[in-house]
């Protein structure tokens, strides 16, 4: 066990790229050669669309159980009509009740859980609120997978040595946390405001979590996945933020030049698979991981432009603040009334 603990990253301390030789056309598929996961047990929320869809095939081409928990179920069963191998279970991130029923279902099993990837998200929508009056992208793209990581907490242990990836996003750069005002109750709501903010959220959630799994051989990881074509990320935004944007026509179709600066779903799901299954990150937890690689530091020293993706990258040094990350937590379990029982 002591092999496997090393220093956390509080304040970025472990976020030094590899430099493996992976790019940002590195595919999930590459990055997966000579990955064995026969025999082992994975959950990838979200994994019937997009990355998480890619995920899904990479995983049970390694040969693992992948169990998918959807919110739409018939368009999961469409999606995933071709590969019956993966195992369907209904649950709704905003649904506190519903998180517990799939988490508990799997527990019944008694298998151990070797990889949790935490991919749905949710981006460009409208205020909605759940049923405990939080922001519709923080309940989904933070609070519901804090909630499902603690209830699987029994079965990541019982593994030995499990992986947690959460899918972030380049868009935490957008916001820090707002810990005054996390659910938009006293401030205007802008809603690239609260996904940024909840992608932050999922950054903290990854330092502390390591933090506090690490004696257990259980290692987190947070991603961006890049800018991908091909998702249903947007699928809430009108076609008009598109084209303001100068991305798409007037009648709706990606201008060729933008495609082919985006990802490809393959390309956008590398990460992920990378955090999840690397050899060279057995020592390694808490980081935020680009283009298959450990994320670099971002204190001004890069620079981004906008109409290019490939220079949308770093972390920055508030999303893996050691202060804002262990009182995030304190936040998480209040506002979810959980205790995650890391012990």
């Amino acid at each position: 066990m002591e092999k496997l603990i090393k220093a956390d990253n509080y304040d970025g301390a472990c976020q030094s790229p590899l430099n493996l030789g992976y790019s940002a056309t590195s595919t999930a598929a590459e990055v997966a050669k000579g990955i064995d996961l026969t025999g082992k047990t994975v959950i990838v929320t979200g994994g019937y669309t997009g990355i998480g869809l890619e995920t899904v095939k990479t995983f049970l081409k390694a040969g693992a159980e992948v169990w998918v928990p959807v919110r739409d179920k018939m368009k999961a069963e469409k999606n995933l009509s071709t590969i019956p191998e993966a195992i369907i279970h209904s649950m709704d991130l905003m649904n506190p009740d519903s998180i517990d029923a799939f988490a508990k279902k799997f527990l019944s099993t008694g298998k151990p859980l070797h990889i949790l990837v935490n991919n749905a998200g949710i981006m460009w929508v409208p205020l909605r609120r759940d049923s405990r009056g939080n922001e519709s992208q923080l309940s989904t793209n933070h609070l519901g997978h804090f909630q499902l990581t603690a209830r699987l907490w029994p079965a990541l242990k019982k593994a030995g040595n499990a992986r947690i990836v959460s899918v972030s996003s380049y868009g935490h750069q957008i916001a820090p946390f707002n810990f005054d005002d996390p659910n938009f109750t006293h401030r205007p709501y802008e809603t690239l405001q609260g996904y940024g903010q909840s992608k932050t959220a999922n950054n903290l959630f990854t330092v502390e979590l390591d933090h506090r799994s690490k004696a257990f051989g259980i290692r987190a990881y947070s991603v961006h996945p890049g800018a991908v074509y091909g998702t249903d990320l947007g699928r809430e935004a009108p076609m008009e933020l598109f084209q303001q944007m100068g991305t798409h026509d007037a009648n709706g179709s990606i201008f060729p030049e933008v495609e082919k600066k985006l990802k490809t779903v393959p390309q956008g799901a590398a990460t992920t698979v990378w955090c999840a299954t690397s050899r060279m990150l057995q020592n390694i937890g808490g980081v935020y991981c680009e283009d298959a690689d450990i994320a670099a530091l971002d204190t001004g020293n890069i620079e981004h432009k906008f109409d290019d993706p490939a220079t949308l990258r770093g972390v920055q040094p508030y999303s893996v603040n050691a202060a804002n990350a262990q009182r995030l937590w304190r936040l998480t379990e209040e506002m979810t009334t959980i205790k995650f029982p890391v012990d």
